[in-house]
């Protein structure tokens, strides 16, 4: 058993009262450790802002779902009433419901932005491996979260979306069709699949969520924060054994964040109260009509921060099946003819391109565009093992790198786009090119990431003050 701290009988009540709650539960101990003096690098830049604006939409959406429900139907009946209920008769309702939606948006924008600062510093190398993967399982979670919570308005996109997109699982061979059903709880999309995603919406994902974030953030503050100089911070202590380069997370980052948060909630408000549907990338038009299984929308596609991995989804044809197996075998020669490789291993890469060529051939084509869908997620993942470059940030990289990770973002752009877009001949051969390109990034990358010639990375960070 823990000895007891105890105080002098003539000290301040509330000292007395924070003393009796650490001998139970250590709330300075993890105020000290997560903030006080947690040491952080002194350079931290504007992209810095985004983990801490994640952070405060993740409470936002939490505190705005929370009133919404209490006044939500999860009933096919009712649903779409009960929004407009919000939106007409409850006071504030259509505060609560704008803040909730552009909320959706925001964290996708913020969580992207974050993902972005990582690639250009190489947060995700040795020794914060952990750390990206708990970050990229966030970011599937919060797929999986907004997709649940789209449905649930009820309107003609959320009813046709889910329909296209659960029955993309049809497509798995020999499980489809049932883990379709299982998903829909019913033949078509209808009150049971409404039930599910209202459930698994407010309850079951946002537990996951929350347990990742807790995860994501102890496993940072366990190894340290990156910078933008990708210099070990640690490895140079006063005889205090402190960071010399570090300084306290608060007040000093605390205060910092003031700044990106006010920038971000005067562009949020101005959004929230000016345009929330933002010419319909926020909000869809179609999605302010009843959901009608028996009329069908012009053009179905989902919202906006989806619609990069629906493009890839959909350059997926019989076409496209051919480059790919054109793709496998150009890999398979390459590594055949790497001569560091023994022969018992170039003989599995032979085997392994033969069985892929073989399963590309024979699976229709819809299944590889779930497939590509899903693996364009999952290659975020293995990013720590794929980067071989001598140095973590971009700052040190040979300059044409910034060139290959603007191709990357440009790509990436284009891709949401074309996706936003009815199907044509031409937007189809653009999202196949997209698709190449952002597959090459990454799976390239154990080849192009050590190529040229690598800056020299100071001992300490390079910081000015301002």
């Amino acid at each position: 058993m823990a000895e007891f701290k105890t105080l002098p009988s003539d000290a301040p009540a509330a000292q007395r009262l924070l003393n009796w709650v650490d001998n139970r539960f250590p709330l300075t101990k993890l105020y000290n450790e997560h903030l006080a003096e947690y040491y952080a690098p002194k350079n931290f830049n504007f992209w810095y802002f985004f983990g801490s604006l994640a952070l405060l939409v993740l409470v936002l959406q939490i505190v705005t779902g929370i009133f919404l429900v209490m006044h939500y139907k999860p009933d096919a009946a009712l649903a779409f009433a009960s929004v407009e209920y919000i939106m007409r008769d409850v006071p504030w309702g259509w505060l609560i419901r704008y803040l909730h939606s552009t909320g959706a948006s925001a964290f996708f924008v913020v969580v992207y932005l974050h993902m972005y600062r990582g690639l250009i510093y190489g947060s995700y190398r040795k020794p914060r491996e952990l750390v990206w993967i708990f970050g990229c399982a966030i970011f599937l979670t919060l797929m999986a979260e907004a997709f649940m919570g789209y449905l649930l308005p009820w309107g003609q996109m959320s009813y046709w979306g889910a329909q296209v997109i659960v029955n993309l699982f049809s497509a798995i061979p020999f499980i489809g069709p049932d883990l379709a059903l299982l998903i829909r709880g019913d033949y078509v999309v209808g009150d049971a699949t409404l039930n599910r995603f209202f459930s698994f919406h407010v309850i079951a994902v946002p537990l996951v969520l929350l347990g990742l974030v807790v995860a994501h953030i102890i496993a940072l503050h366990e190894v340290g924060s990156n910078n933008p100089d990708g210099v070990d911070i640690k490895a140079r202590k006063d005889s205090a054994g402190k960071p010399v380069d570090g300084i306290p997370f608060h007040p000093y980052y605390t205060v910092h964040d003031i700044l990106g948060v006010s920038v971000f909630l005067l562009v949020f408000s101005a959004i929230v109260f000016f345009a929330p549907e933002l010419g319909g990338y926020f909000l869809e038009y179609n999605n302010f009509i009843p959901a009608d299984p028996l009329k069908t929308p012009a053009h179905i596609a989902p919202v906006w921060y989806f619609t990069p991995f629906y493009s890839m989804l959909r350059a997926i044809t019989t076409e496209m099946v051919y480059v790919l197996m054109a793709c496998v075998v150009v890999g398979a020669v390459l590594g055949v003819r790497h001569s560091g490789l023994r022969t018992l291993t170039k003989v599995g890469v032979v085997v392994a391109a033969a069985v892929g060529v073989a399963l590309l051939a024979a699976i229709d084509a819809k299944f590889w565009g779930v497939v590509v869908m899903g693996a364009a997620v999952i290659v975020l993942f293995f990013l720590p093992w794929l980067d071989r470059s001598e140095v973590l940030s971009i700052r040190y990289r040979p300059s044409w790198h910034r060139w290959v990770y603007g191709v990357f973002v440009v790509n990436f752009l284009v891709l949401a786009y074309l996706g936003i877009q009815p199907p044509s001949p031409l937007y189809e051969r653009m999202a196949q090119v997209g698709t190449l390109l952002y597959f090459g990034f990454f799976l390239l990358m154990p080849w192009w990431s050590r190529l040229g010639t690598f800056k020299t990375v100071p001992d300490r960070v390079q910081f000015a003050p301002h």
